[in-house]
């Protein structure tokens, strides 16, 4: 009977962070998607004169926010559906802020690598290259 329940638990914690570790890979991959698009707004941008630092500012600026509001949405919703599951966890409150925190700054950590490599690389492209880059 215990061992049922220890192998439920252990399925449970795998799938949840096969599901985090997908949700990483899926939010690095937007981000990095869209800021490459925007490669040719980059290269207008420098070739007006903006700094790379202000670009570079900007553009993870940009995918922070959009991380922001998609954990604040995550969580609410998590919120709402873990009152609804709080009878299958075990030792760990529905409302764990810990959990809650920590998937968060995780989630904000990918989405800050995933905005900042491509935007870097995106910053040191000689200008009438970006210009010439197709949509």
């Amino acid at each position: 009977m215990l061992f049922n329940e220890r192998l439920i638990a252990r399925l449970s914690s795998f799938f949840g962070l096969l599901a985090l570790l997908l949700a990483c890979v899926g939010l690095y991959g937007l981000l990095s998607y869209e800021v490459a698009r925007h490669t040719r707004e980059t290269g207008i941008r420098m070739a007006l004169g903006a700094q790379p630092r202000n670009v570079l500012r900007g553009v993870v600026r940009h995918g922070v926010v959009l991380t922001s509001i998609g954990a604040a949405v995550g969580i609410a919703g998590s919120l709402a559906v873990t009152r609804l599951l709080g009878s299958l966890l075990f030792g760990v409150r529905p409302s764990d802020p810990v959990t809650l925190i920590g998937v968060s700054c995780l989630l904000l950590m990918v989405a800050l690598a995933a905005c900042y490599i491509p935007a870097r690389r995106a910053t040191r492209v000689d200008p009438l290259v970006a210009l010439r880059h197709e949509q």
